[in-house]
């Protein structure tokens, strides 16, 4: 096994120093079992941040799955098969009645892309409006859209940003409805700013978690009232699910189900294969056939049949093991438990989340809300040395970011807890 230095050097000397990589002091990961990953010295960390293995690292089910397919046959979407087909139908049949066709990619990218094409021509529209704090994947059309981070790309001239309601820090004396109507109105604002240059709406992209943006509360009715704003613009509405969805929330199988809106193209990704690149776009049949006449549009790679039996065993998994009761039971364990430390440690100022995806939002002073950037940053660290793999989010960088793989149960849940606690005093 090569030593951590060297392999870091020569990482860096064929993927370039920029290649992003977690910790002040990289993990050298070499194998993985549902929540627990183990680097080249041995020793175990609890993975509290990856959902891409979303039923788990190397979940057996899956892994036979895959492994059962690819020693029979692999090829593109362009002959029929049977298993891409039954894959289409379960995966469907979980969302509202209106999203009944699924086009099949390799990437959340791929996924915002495409869905934004539809858009455009469905609607006769270029304008898309984001949240101020975005990122939906690495194209050049969505790489010109990321609004959380520096991109080469100049925000185009098409598209506006938006700011989404965090009550923690945006309560200011407003209740749910006002604060609901204060953000929904940004959205008519960008319309309006949009039309005033001759451009018309084709499309609101978000993630209606908002996991980037922070995990702030979900402010009760913000989402229907934007989507019925672009809606009536002429827009569509696509929901960003790559995080949000395939049950982590706990109380529904997508993020957007938590809102009471249903979205006109839903776009997935990252946990969808349990770490296979599998990846799609949902929306109406109507759409998909109209689409498809003018576009010719395939993916060679796009749900092949390797692709659908790993998205079909990672259904089989969340149905059989009962990983959305998991994740709503585990979830309000760890929301108990990190309140708690809440009011042991000054520095907590906010816990947020939803089922197994959660987080604390750490302040330097909860009167003035500030955030401890620096200390998040530090706490992380702590915690990789302590065995317990976490990251960060939000606009000011301050915000643990914890989203374990769904099979994440109580006594796991006790060492991460028990863990931050201890991190959180060192600090």
């Amino acid at each position: 096994m090569l030593p951590d230095e060297e392999l870091l050097e020569r990482r860096q000397r064929v993927l370039g120093r920029n290649a992003p990589l977690f910790y002040e002091r990289p993990v050298h990961l070499v194998k993985g079992k549902g929540v627990w990953v183990t680097d080249a010295d041995g020793r175990d960390y609890l993975d509290v941040y990856n959902n891409v293995p979303c039923v788990g690292h190397c979940h057996p089910h899956v892994v036979e799955a895959i492994s059962t397919q690819a020693g029979i046959l692999n090829i593109h979407t362009r002959y029929l098969h049977e298993t891409v087909v039954r894959y289409a139908e379960r995966l469907t049949a979980t969302f509202d009645a209106s999203l009944n066709s699924a086009i099949f990619t390799c990437s959340g990218t791929e996924s915002n892309e495409l869905a934004l094409r539809m858009a455009r021509f469905r609607t006769g529209g270029e304008g898309v409006i984001v949240s101020d704090f975005c990122y939906h994947g690495n194209s050049k059309m969505v790489a010109e859209l990321t609004t959380c981070f520096p991109v080469p790309e100049a925000f185009p001239a098409y598209a506006r940003k938006v700011p989404v309601p965090d009550p923690y820090r945006d309560r200011q004396g407003m209740s749910d409805e006002q604060l609901a109507d204060h953000f929904a109105a940004k959205v008519a604002e960008a319309i309006a700013s949009l039309q005033a240059a001759g451009i018309k709406v084709a499309a609101l992209l978000i993630d209606t978690l908002f996991a980037n943006e922070g995990l702030p509360e979900l402010v009760p009715g913000y989402a229907a009232k934007a989507v019925e704003i672009v809606r009536k613009a002429g827009g569509l509405f696509i929901c960003d699910e790559v995080q949000a969805g395939f049950g982590r929330t706990g109380d529904a199988m997508w993020g957007h189900q938590l809102n009471g809106v249903v979205p006109d193209i839903v776009t997935l990704g990252k946990p969808m294969g349990n770490g296979h690149p599998l990846a799609g776009v949902i929306t109406s049949s109507d759409l998909v056939d109209e689409f498809g006449k003018v576009a010719n549009y395939f993916n060679t790679f796009g749900g092949n049949p390797v692709s659908a039996a790993a998205g079909m065993a990672v259904l089989d998994v969340l149905e059989r093991e009962k990983l959305l009761e998991n994740a709503r039971m585990t979830g309000a364990y760890v929301r108990a438990g990190l309140e708690r430390l809440k009011e042991k440690h000054a520095i907590v100022g906010n816990v947020r989340g939803s089922g197994l995806f959660f987080g604390l939002d750490l302040v330097h002073d909860d009167a003035d809300r500030s955030p401890a950037t620096a200390e998040c940053k530090r706490l992380i660290n702590l915690m990789r040395d302590r065995g317990v793999l976490i990251s960060r989010i939000g606009r000011y960088d301050n915000i643990l970011k914890m989203r374990p793989p769904m099979v994440f149960a109580k006594e796991h849940a006790d060492i991460l807890l028990s863990t931050l606690d201890d991190a959180l005093q060192a600090l």
